[in-house]
């Protein structure tokens, strides 16, 4: 087999927890373990000194040395004021990602024997432009190439189709160590297709551990008879999240689990009963039930009113509260699916599915005398001639069968989570956001819309990108986000009104192109990329990347 069949790998970069996978010679996707030969990395970085450290062994540190040890950083992507300071030097989270991305290729390599170049990443699909670039700006800093980020749910319901021959549709509730997703995907024999998604990504298991952590902290209280906030001190603040992080895991086995709380030389025992956790987090559970629901309204539009399945995936499903919670509000049962392993294998395929195709086009070039740019739009009639043949060859290359190229050929549909548009001017002279892109459009999608210009011999016209969760075309500007702003110089002498037109360009990974038009004689354009503040560009990218890949990560 080719190397290059097998050199795309795929990463779950979560929260709490890391995972990478390949296909292997048989079409099967497979959990790479780490040097510690568990299958899941802890996604925590203690900085020990001029060495990085990642996984299980800075978990335990965390105790130990609480402000040298960064947990939970995916919450923070995207986030411009987010900088982790250890010793005289700041770290944003794509940098701090890319240790954890490093880490898990690095143990990847050793136990393959193989050098990994190229990488698929997951991500939450609720996230935003900004925590989608931050994440691939973080397996580029690592000193990966990038190949795509594709969302969590998808990524499940791939692996999910993998075993699945019967059409359906199904729900993905995901729910992982700091997100939740929760999105409806049609399964077909030809193509997986993401019909809507909802969530939050600052929702998931870690919630449920605060709860616990805020629970313990008060039984303390009450039993020490102090109102001392214990969760001040650092250390007593780091244990007590650890140890909330185990009662949770114990419950979904037990009806109950003891906790001993140390503080200033004090030692307090708590008996924590499952009833009481739910009974605290019922709230949290209740928050995925609405944002389903929502996300079911959103669907009926496009005209699905009716799923198959439900499937639970995430780690923080494997609590019996999710799933007692989901098949009492609806009828369909629900059936967790691989909770740790299933994004990571999804990408997997999805990476091997673009490592065949590249080997399908080439072939196809090859036979029909054109360039790989001309093979996108090549007819379906002069495709269907030469395709037996292509697969055949391709097969030939790969040592895949003609029925693995085949299935890699599956054609995956995705949709944008957030709504996008820009700042204008409404009949009565206020300013609205006017969404070019819908959330739950299907993507790649191009939308141009013609604006006019505000005044007289106006010099230029700024543009205000912004991201919002509306699903109408008039949104409030205090409801959305700033992404980006593109400034278009004007001719001399324009009239007022004058006619601009905008293009929205967004890609099947969510990335964001915008064009402006001035269509006079002087057909003034500017594009825009997405650089805002909130991920690093430039100079500062190359000097983390630089920085980053000096530093030993064990």
């Amino acid at each position: 087999m080719s190397e290059q069949a097998k050199k795309i790998f795929g990463i779950d970069l979560g929260t709490t927890y890391t995972s990478v996978a390949y296909v292997d010679e048989y079409g099967k996707p497979v959990i790479v373990p780490n040097s510690d030969n568990q299958r899941i990395t802890p996604s925590v970085v203690f900085f020990d000194g001029d060495n990085v450290v990642v996984g299980e062994v800075a978990k335990e540190n965390a105790k130990i040395y609480p402000n040298e040890v960064v947990s939970f950083v995916k919450r923070a992507m995207g986030e411009p004021d987010f900088l982790f300071e250890n010793d005289g030097k700041t770290f944003r989270a794509e940098e701090i990602s890319g240790f954890i991305i490093r880490k898990v290729i690095q143990d990847a390599e050793q136990h393959t024997g193989g050098k990994i170049t190229d990488v698929v990443i997951t991500c939450p699909a609720y996230f935003g432009i900004n925590e989608r670039e931050a994440t691939r700006r973080s397996g580029e800093i690592a000193g990966y190439n990038v190949r795509q980020i594709i969302n969590e749910p998808t990524a499940a319901a791939i692996a999910y189709g993998s075993i699945e021959s019967e059409e359906k549709v199904v729900l993905v509730y995901d729910l992982g160590g700091g997100t939740f997703d929760i999105t409806m995907i049609d399964i077909q024999s030809n193509a997986i297709e993401v019909i809507c998604t909802g969530g939050d990504h600052n929702l998931g298991g870690k919630d449920w551990d605060d709860r616990i952590v805020a629970f313990l902290q008060q039984e303390y209280q009450n039993q020490t008879k102090t109102d001392e906030d214990i969760l001040e001190d650092p250390d007593t603040c780091q244990d007590l999240l650890l140890s909330a992080e185990k009662a949770k895991k114990v419950l979904s086995q037990r009806d109950k689990t003891p906790v001993l709380i140390t503080h200033g030389g004090e030692r307090v025992k708590v008996m924590l009963e499952r009833k009481k956790f739910e009974e605290i987090t019922q709230d949290l559970i209740e928050r995925t039930v609405a944002l389903t629901y929502e996300m079911l309204e959103e669907a009926k539009k496009k005209g699905y009113w009716n799923y198959d399945e439900i499937i639970l995936v995430g780690g923080a499903t494997r609590m019996p509260q999710v799933t007692a919670r989901m098949k009492k509000e609806f009828s369909v049962p629900p059936k967790v699916f691989d909770p740790d392993e299933a994004i990571a294998k999804g990408a997997a395929i999805y990476a091997w599915k673009l490592s065949l195709n590249e080997g399908m086009r080439k072939r196809v070039a090859a036979k029909t005398g054109k360039t790989l740019e001309q093979v996108e739009d090549i007819d379906e009639i002069e495709l269907e001639n030469v395709l037996e043949e292509v697969e055949e060859l391709v097969a030939g290359d790969t040592g895949y069968s003609i029925a693995d190229i085949q299935r890699a050929q599956v054609k995956i549909k995705n949709v944008t989570s957030k709504s996008f548009g820009i700042i204008a001017h409404d009949s009565n002279d206020q300013e609205v956001v006017f969404n070019l892109i819908l959330k739950n459009t299907d993507v790649p999608t191009t939308i141009t819309k013609t604006f006019g210009t505000a005044i007289e011999d106006q010099e230029a016209v700024s543009i205000q990108i912004m991201e919002n969760e509306s699903s109408d075309t008039i949104a409030p500007p205090e409801q959305a986000l700033v992404i980006g702003t593109a400034v278009l110089e004007l001719p001399r002498r324009l009239e007022a009104d004058t006619p601009i037109d905008i293009t929205f360009k967004l890609n099947e990974e969510g990335r964001l192109e915008i064009t402006a038009v001035e269509p006079t004689e002087s057909r003034r354009t500017v594009k825009a990329a997405m650089k805002t503040r909130s991920v690093i560009y430039g100079e500062e990218f190359e000097r983390a990347k630089k920085r980053n890949l000096s530093i030993v990560v064990s």
